[in-house]
């Protein structure tokens, strides 16, 4: 006798495949660099968000190791019984004084991972407000954003892409008491930045929180790599700022910082960070040097340097069929339709020792299937050079 409900998802399983988009892991052999062996196979990457090549940096990996010879392999505890290490918290300072500039009277927290962190902060707002709070969201927030505002059961109005006529309209006929604007701050998918600027007037006017997942310009954009709060030169006491520590950072974990007293509400009511063991203490001991890195002038050259990169691959042919997206960051995507095109773009590219995941729906909108090209100052002009053939020639379609 069968098990249907086995079965059923047997069937889902086989639409998945019969629609192109099930979705496969790959073995990478070697560390996070743009020449890899994965499977096997030598492949020179352009799909990770290791943007300033500091996940094999030799200063941050011996920090990982010295880091595990001061506090072992784990942290035993959640952070609020014995979990909190002295690692932990001179990480949490330090991010605190990079953010000072622009946040006053900032403190920060440190969480396992990114999407522990938006659910944190999102559900901690809400839980301040009782009933009586509204969010607002970018239509192409991350996933994190969205299911931590679904996790609030709250009211919840998606606005159209970066619009700044669309929001304000928004905030004045809700009646909520409490009101946060909530966006990613470099679009991971399209690789655009938040008109924050624009943004943070709209919440200042309206006297709202504006939430911002800077996962992707933490580190990258920024003189001091402070992220898109310093690309654009802010300040407010309204902003509550999510940075992510395993991209540009190139460890782990991520972090909140905000006022103070934000900080403290989470620290006794965010259910993710008090419910969690703590993160590997010697994970944050690494991130010390990072950080150090990424301020320093070792992080401004490597910015600049992928700085050049950018110019060098966004100013390059591609196929007339394909859509270039309009971005100016690390982040760039090639629009190029169905699953069976984008799927078949990849292997292409794969077959030329070349590695470009294809990003297919529900991640993008369907028949917006993209390549999504990543760089990182680990690469050279060199590699550039490949991918730009590889892109413009005729093996491709």
């Amino acid at each position: 006798m069968s098990f249907t409900q086995l079965d059923a998802l047997t069937a889902h399983l086989n639409e998945l495949d019969a629609q192109g988009l099930r979705r496969f892991r790959h073995g990478v052999e070697s560390v996070c660099q743009p020449h890899l062996l994965v499977d096997g196979q030598p492949l020179l990457a352009f799909n990770s968000n290791d943007y300033l090549g500091l996940a094999a940096h030799p200063l941050v990996v011996e920090a990982l190791r010295e880091g595990a010879s001061l506090y072992g392999a784990g942290s035993g505890a959640s952070h609020l019984i014995s979990g909190h290490s002295q690692a932990h918290a001179r990480l949490e300072e330090l991010l605190a004084d990079m953010l000072s500039p622009f946040l006053p009277s900032v403190r920060a927290l440190y969480f396992s991972t990114g999407y522990m962190a938006n659910l944190g902060v999102l559900t901690a707002l809400a839980d301040t407000a009782k009933g009586d709070i509204t969010f607002f969201s970018d239509a192409l927030n991350h996933a994190s954003l969205i299911d931590g505002i679904r996790l609030t059961r709250e009211p919840c109005q998606v606005y159209r892409h970066a619009d700044t006529a669309d929001l304000p309209q928004r905030l004045s006929t809700c009646q909520s008491g409490t009101k946060v604007v909530v966006t990613d701050g470099v679009f991971s998918m399209d690789g655009d930045i938040a008109p924050l600027q624009a943004l943070l007037a709209l919440c200042e006017q309206h006297g709202v929180w504006l939430l911002v997942d800077d996962a992707h310009g933490f580190g990258v954009l920024g003189d001091g790599g402070a992220g898109v709060l310093q690309h654009f030169n802010l300040r407010s006491e309204q902003l509550i700022y999510i940075g992510t520590l395993g991209k540009a950072a190139g460890v782990s974990g991520a972090f909140i910082a905000a006022h103070e007293h934000v900080i403290e509400w989470m620290v006794q009511r965010s259910r993710p960070y008090i419910y969690s063991t703590a993160s590997v203490p010697a994970l944050a001991h690494a991130l010390l040097t990072s950080m150090r890195i990424i301020r320093g002038e070792e992080g401004r050259r490597r910015r600049a340097h992928l700085h050049t990169l950018i110019q060098q691959l966004s100013t390059a042919p591609v196929q007339a069929a394909w859509q270039r997206m309009a971005s100016t960051t690390a982040i760039q995507p090639l629009v190029i339709g169905s699953n069976a095109q984008v799927l078949k773009a990849s292997a292409d590219l794969k077959a030329q020792g070349i590695w470009i995941s294809a990003i297919r729906a529900p991640t993008v909108p369907v028949n917006t299937a993209r390549l999504r090209i990543t760089l990182s100052a680990s690469h050279t002009t060199q590699d550039v050079d490949c991918l730009v053939q590889a892109l413009a020639g005729g093996g491709l379609s």
